[in-house]
């Protein structure tokens, strides 16, 4: 807060004349830096608004990439938002999307395989995915690649120091949420999006691109290379329409990945499986609680309860405890479906308490007398 709160990043708009504005070049120069590192890919932007209309950019890439196709090929591990965002551009598209489905938590490979055409401008993903599991990321990809379509994949960003980056993957586009980079919870923000891929795309990649090169005098300086926005070229020419940059917030994100660092980032992806991994043993251990998948995950995973959901989540939510996610509300496949986050804050003694307290709220949920707990 100390740096995003000085006036010079916290108060200008869009620099109209951006080479004035070095601080704010080089805060985007560094963010870019540091997503394509993370995503092995060798060009970001300098954000977008946030997760979904990323997505939704991707796809109109995609289009104008495949010279015109119009089928999207979407992985119903997809947040739900993001799919939902990509139905509504879509329509404006002139698009169609085509909905996958999942097979023990992961993308149905077989049923993806069938959906991709020649008529496929693209594939969309995500790792982890909605339900918590890790994909095999290059094998989807390379069915998306066979068709001629582009590989798209939303990714957690604080996962790619534990997992094989999309670039290794043979992904064209990652992009995702940057809310988990040191984001606050402000009502479900602030937030922003990131983006980044191939060289290949590089002049069809929405927002803004710093460059770093030298002035006059050989000194080291930063440029606005490339704005695709229509307000600043063609609109004929132009790529998106979104008028501002969530500059601010991905400042934010960088300095929390610089306070990382390289080995912090990796530090935090084991804490957070570690943790999960525990959290998941314990709950599935419960009577009337069983796993959804047994998929690799990270930080997420997807239990089935034996006792309506909610009336278990309030019972919990009494205890002071936020249990997690009803998946029914976008899965209605998983009516009594739970989706469990533990992030690096949460210690052993949170994930024990959770664990009473749902084996507490799953046996009134079936009719049950309560019964003394026995502290793990």
């Amino acid at each position: 807060d100390a740096i995003t709160q000085r006036s010079e990043f916290l108060t200008p708009y869009t620099p109209y004349q951006p080479e004035v504005s070095q601080g704010g070049l080089q805060v985007m120069f560094e963010f870019q830096t540091a997503l394509s590192e993370l995503t092995g890919l060798p060009v970001a932007n300098a954000s977008l608004y946030e997760g979904p209309s990323s997505v939704a950019s991707a796809a109109y890439l995609a289009i104008g990439a495949t010279k015109g196709r119009r089928k999207l090929v979407v992985s119903r591990g997809l947040h739900p938002h993001s799919r939902q965002t990509l139905e509504t551009y879509a329509r404006g598209f002139g698009a169609e999307v085509v909905e996958v489905g999942l097979d023990r938590g992961v993308t149905d490979a077989g049923e993806l395989g069938a959906a991709v055409d020649g008529d496929t401008a693209a594939v969309f993903l995500q790792n982890p995915n909605f339900l918590g599991a890790v994909e095999d990321l290059a094998a989807l990809a390379a069915s998306a690649k066979e068709a001629g379509a582009l590989a798209i994949a939303a990714v957690d960003p604080l996962t790619l120091g534990l997992l094989r980056s999309p670039g290794e993957c043979g992904i064209d586009i990652a992009l995702g949420e940057g809310q988990s980079l040191g984001g606050r919870l402000d009502f479900g923000g602030p937030s922003f999006g990131f983006f980044a891929s191939t060289e290949e795309h590089l002049r069809r990649m929405p927002g803004r691109i710093a460059g770093e090169t030298t002035d006059v005098d050989g000194r080291r300086g930063f440029v606005l290379a490339l704005q695709t926005r229509e307000q600043h070229i063609r609109r004929e020419k132009a790529t998106h329409n979104i008028c501002t940059s969530q500059a601010l917030n991905a400042l934010g994100g960088v300095i929390y990945l610089a306070w990382l660092g390289k080995q912090g980032i990796v530090e935090i992806g084991e804490l957070m499986a570690q943790r999960t991994a525990y959290a998941r043993e314990r709950l599935a251990a419960i009577e009337g609680v069983e796993l959804l998948h047994e998929a690799p995950v990270v930080r997420e995973f997807a239990v089935r309860l034996d006792a309506p959901v909610e009336a278990v989540l309030d019972r919990v939510a009494a205890d002071g405890i936020a249990a997690g996610y009803p998946l029914a509300r976008e899965y209605p496949e998983y009516e009594n479906g739970l989706l469990v986050a533990i992030t690096e804050r949460r210690s052993k003694r949170d994930i024990d308490l959770l664990a009473e307290s749902l084996a507490r709220a799953v046996r009134a949920g079936r009719g049950e007398p309560a019964r003394e707990e026995v502290p793990a």
